[in-house]
């Protein structure tokens, strides 16, 4: 039977000899992960076990937790709920990082995003590892039932199979092309489904731009999205793989719920208006209007090609007055090779606050906002109040027009600054 690469990931876990979209399943997760945060972990603890009776989980190696958030802690509470989480990974055999970078991030960087490897996590935007090839999901509370389980119920998604087609533009980024897509199919379009997204744009693609795309999948409605494994992502987990599995391709007859094509040729740099993350414009119906604040991270965003992109448009140069910039690297790795490559230095020397990996800035918790102020973001959400009092406004768009928009104070256009880069780097 044909099938796509979530029912041949599935139908494994599940240990059945196929699968299709609509089937009930008992699936065994190869991964489980989890960030510590309030009603999450901490009730996870405690109900397995005094509902569940369940002293310790099974296969704890399939476990992982990071401390992602609230770090450094700011109230004894937060430090009180790190401390629970550290003991509960010492005494379950669990490893647990800290102030290594956004979890989402760190756990790619430590094998996690295995090809062909099944994941879960309470946070959607664990769909990232789908770059890899893994089919990793948020299930919300229903986490908890791999933590007194070793399997989990689960309902088989069918796929919608997206096709990118054309050449993107200078100036255009991974993330302009994601929320395009939603401008085109629509923000429920994808619902409850998997999305295998393909082409030559893909193929051309960088993995931290895959994975700037896959992790936003559920701005799409989706579940999850997959890229099957290519050169790239077999170069990149070869060595750090956590288990040994084949990667997984879907056949080529595969039955998709549907196909669509986009081609991106046309695409200029975007904006994703306030106050949702449907809704999609053009860079050009905003330019010139007035900001305050910019950050820069993120699991969406915050890797080296979205520094390498702020820093060609920032070098030499210095944020406007009062404008406050934010850089939040996504992993601790990343801003060490952010420092040997001189972008920490670029980008502080333009005026930039760089500050050490974690996801409080993207909810926040850090920098937050005051009445009447606009900030341009690479954050993961536009909603009222996501970055501070409700009364504000947030613009969604790639690092290089944050930038653009720190130096000039307003919504700016990024593309002259990359180009004036590109042509003194020619000229060197």
């Amino acid at each position: 039977m044909p099938q796509t690469m979530t029912e041949k990931i599935l139908a494994r876990v599940a240990g059945l000899p196929a699968v299709k979209a609509g089937d009930e399943i008992l699936a065994r997760p190869d991964f489980v992960i989890a960030y510590d945060f309030p009603g999450y972990t901490d009730v996870f603890f405690k109900e397995a076990r005094e509902e569940f009776g369940v002293e310790k989980v099974t296969s704890p190696e399939r476990f992982v937790l990071f401390i992602d958030h609230m770090v450094p802690a700011a109230a004894p509470k937060e430090e009180e709920l790190h401390r629970v989480t550290r003991a509960w990974g010492a005494e379950q055999g669990v490893p647990v990082h800290e102030r290594e970078g956004i979890g989402h991030q760190v756990s790619a960087e430590l094998g996690y995003a295995t090809p062909g490897a099944f994941a879960v996590h309470f946070d959607g935007h664990v769909s990232q590892l789908g770059a890899f090839g893994t089919l990793a999901f948020g299930a919300r509370k229903s986490v908890l039932e791999t933590f007194v389980s070793e399997k989990m119920a689960l309902t088989v998604p069918a796929t919608v199979k997206v096709e990118l087609t054309g050449t993107l533009q200078p100036g255009v980024m991974a993330r302009d092309v994601f929320h395009h897509m939603v401008r085109v199919m629509g923000p429920s379009s994808c619902r409850f489904k998997v999305v295998e997204l393909s082409g030559p744009v893909i193929d051309a693609m960088s993995i931290e731009g895959r994975q700037t795309i896959c992790g936003q999948a559920m701005f799409l409605g989706a579940t999850t999205m997959l890229i099957a494994p290519d050169a790239k992502t077999l170069a990149y987990t070869r060595e750090r793989a956590k288990i040994a599995l084949d990667p997984v391709y879907p056949d080529a007859d595969a039955v998709y719920e549907r196909v669509v094509q986009i081609d991106v040729s046309a695409l200029e740099p975007i904006v994703v208006a306030p106050p949702s993350p449907a809704n999609t414009r053009d860079l050009a119906d905003y330019a010139g209007l007035e900001v305050h604040t910019g950050y820069l991270g993120s699991c969406a965003s915050g890797r080296l090609e979205d520094l390498r992109a702020a820093a060609d448009v920032l070098r030499g140069k210095r944020i406007k007055p009062g404008f406050q910039l934010h850089v939040v690297p996504t992993s601790q790795a990343i801003m060490s090779q952010a420092a040997r490559e001189g972008l920490i230095a670029t980008l502080v020397d333009a005026g930039a606050f760089i500050s050490s990996s974690s996801c409080d800035y993207c909810y926040g918790r850090i920098a937050t906002m005051a009445d009447g102020q606009r900030a341009v973001s690479t954050g993961t959400l536009n909603t009222p109040g996501r970055m501070g009092s409700s009364d504000t406004e947030i613009f969604l768009c790639n690092a290089a027009v944050v930038a653009a928009s720190a130096l000039e104070g307003r919504i700016a256009d990024p593309r002259p600054y990359l180009a004036a880069a590109a042509a003194e780097g020619s000229a060197a």
